[in-house]
């Protein structure tokens, strides 16, 4: 007895579906040029915002911190794997982000698994954004409180939903500040407003909005001027950042309160030092300088601003995150297919990631990228939405 034959079938629905993701290899450094499969390509996908995850001084220091602290912690933050280069990178982002105080993870994903079921449990309610972020919908579960999605950026929904709610220990409403898979930004000042009525506390995942939004890419918090009205602020060293972490970002309590409750932070090894230092350099070079934020936002406006020429639906994005909207995901395979054969790395997104029927190819700008670049990626969708009968 096969008792295993379950994820054959499984595997073969999402094939006879045109959803099975194919895992493509990257070959080089991250970069507005890449060679994947043996091919070099244009690319469209990474999260790579500012072009810092090849960035020589991120890589200098990286190379430092293992000449001074060796290639891995060997312990959690708690019992020996704290060095003094994460107590840097805390400080660093507590005074980036404009808080009290931060604490580090070693991811975006792991921090919210950390804050969610530290904030909220039994007889809690959490206000959940329908199309929230994965991190964000597992923490919810660990967290064993009730889970209340409202519409997406709908603050009467939000609303309705949260006077509904009645003898509840804590509220908690939780938004992702920009919406990975839409481009589109919350509506942080009315969930502000709306959390200060209703007593609730406010938690935002700013994996996108880092520098991106905000003064020299601070954030959605410093792009509303919000600071102090936010309980938690959760981010990723993963995006703009260019290499990989978590973190949290508030008052000290919160950070002291996470370190004692924040079960990654306890019980999951300590990010390793290479990482932490090119974070640390990550974070000084933002604060030195807005120069590729706004590149970043300068090669935005130009790439939409061509697509929408073109004729392509671009959702509702106000962001470098753009998707270019085809619907049906084979439809979508097949354009992101025509793409690559033509040197254009752009990845196409179906269900479950997106809604079914809403299939589409996610176009991430960088900094890094060229007008030429952006060019040739705008003539290639042109082309390729003719041939397919899209446009």
């Amino acid at each position: 007895m096969d008792k295993l034959n379950f994820i054959t079938e499984e595997l073969s629905k999402l094939e006879d579906a045109g959803l099975l993701i194919r895992i493509r290899t990257i070959e080089s450094p991250q970069g507005a040029w890449i060679t994947v499969d043996g091919n070099k390509v244009l690319n469209l996908c990474s999260n790579n915002y500012l072009g810092f995850a090849n960035n020589p001084k991120l890589k200098s220091a990286s190379r430092r911190a293992i000449e001074t602290y060796g290639v891995g912690p060997a312990a959690v933050r708690t019992i020996a794997g704290t060095t003094t280069l994460h107590k840097e990178l805390e400080q660093k982002l507590a005074a980036f982000k404009g808080v009290e105080s931060a604490l580090s993870f070693q991811s975006g994903f792991c921090a919210n698994l950390a804050v969610i079921p530290a904030i909220v449990g039994e007889g809690d309610v959490v206000f959940s954004d329908e199309i929230n972020h994965a991190s964000i919908i597992d923490g919810c579960r660990l967290s064993k409180a009730k889970v209340v999605r409202y519409a997406h950026c709908d603050t009467k929904d939000l609303i309705a939903k949260i006077s509904a709610e009645k003898d509840v220990r804590r509220r908690l409403i939780i938004t992702d500040g920009v919406f990975s898979m839409e481009g589109d930004i919350a509506p942080l000042p009315e969930i502000a407003d709306i959390a200060e009525k209703y007593g609730a506390i406010t938690m935002v995942d700013d994996a996108h909005g880092e520098g991106v939004l905000g003064r020299g890419g601070r954030g959605i918090v410093d792009h509303f001027n919000l600071h102090g009205k936010l309980d938690i602020e959760v981010g990723t060293m993963s995006k703009a950042f260019g290499v990989v972490g978590g973190y949290i970002a508030g008052s000290k309590r919160l950070s002291d309160y996470l370190a004692q409750k924040g079960r990654p932070f306890l019980f999951s090894s300590a990010v390793t030092s290479a990482d932490v230092a090119a974070c640390i350099a990550a974070v000084d070079a933002l604060t030195s300088s807005d120069t590729l934020v706004k590149q970043l936002w300068e090669n935005t406006a130009f790439f939409q601003e061509k697509m929408r020429h073109i004729g392509f639906n671009l959702g509702k994005t106000k962001t470098p995150i753009t998707p270019v909207m085809i619907g049906d995901a084979r439809t979508a395979k097949e354009f992101s297919r025509k793409l690559f054969e033509a040197g254009i790395f752009a990845q196409a997104i179906g269900y479950p990631t997106v809604p079914a029927g809403k299939a589409r190819i996610r176009v991430m700008l960088s900094a890094a990228h060229s007008k030429e670049d952006i060019k040739r990626a705008a003539e290639n969708f042109g082309e390729i939405g003719k041939s397919l009968g899209i446009l």
